[in-house]
């Protein structure tokens, strides 16, 4: 089986913190198409306690996944485990009063008929599929475009199943492992071949796995 020759594999946490325009929010750039400010970008952000950002809004949408603390804007408090879908045009003032880690997709949710969307996984229930030890949680899917977002919660040794059209993997929790490396907490994968070999460690893995828009 070939794979993508463009597959990216990012240890974010090995990744330093660097400054937004706003003090006390920090950024991990995972992947910048474009301008660094105007452009699609992938991040990990972190806003410090008591932090904010202006109000701006996004012409081509936001995907936001908070990984850790409470992330709050206009509409209301999300906490670990949310997922937020802000279609173009929205505008907010983000903040956090105590913290939190989020990852973040910037113009990756353009064009017209977008919903708004706001999951809370924490009370949404599992699915298994036809995958051995592999269990779904789907959050947002577009079968006209082509996208859609999920978690995956893979039990000790089960294999990441194949997506067809490539597919995009950050490990929230646990690890994956192949025969070369062992991916932590953290790990960003960009594989456009959707094919790349990979298994839950043995603590398991929970992932946040998304496909359209992959490049390569």
């Amino acid at each position: 089986m070939l794979f993508s020759p463009n597959l990216r594999i990012v240890d974010s946490e090995a990744m330093p913190w660097q400054p937004s325009p706003s003090k006390g929010v920090w950024r991990r750039r995972l992947e910048v198409l474009g301008d660094p400010e105007r452009g699609r970008v992938t991040s990990i952000v972190r806003y410090d306690p008591k932090s904010s950002f202006p109000s701006h809004a996004h012409p081509e949408g936001e995907e936001i996944y908070v990984i850790d603390g409470v992330f709050s804007d206009d509409e209301g408090d999300y906490p670990a485990g949310t997922v937020l879908l802000n279609p173009p045009g929205s505008r907010h003032a983000p903040r956090s009063k105590g913290g939190c880690v989020l990852f973040v997709k910037l113009r990756y949710y353009g064009g017209e008929g977008r919903p708004r969307i706001c999951i809370d996984t924490n009370i949404q229930t599992w699915q298994s599929t036809s995958n051995r030890g592999v269990h779904r949680l789907p959050v947002y899917q577009d079968r006209q475009r082509g996208e859609g977002i999920d978690l995956l919660l893979l039990d000790p040794g089960a294999d990441l199943p194949v997506t067809r059209g490539g597919r995009e993997l950050l490990v929230i929790a646990g690890g994956l492992v192949n025969a070369e490396q062992r991916l932590h907490e953290g790990a960003w994968i960009l594989d456009p071949g959707g094919a790349y070999p990979l298994a839950a460690g043995p603590e398991g893995a929970t992932i946040y796995a998304r496909r359209g828009h992959i490049h390569g």
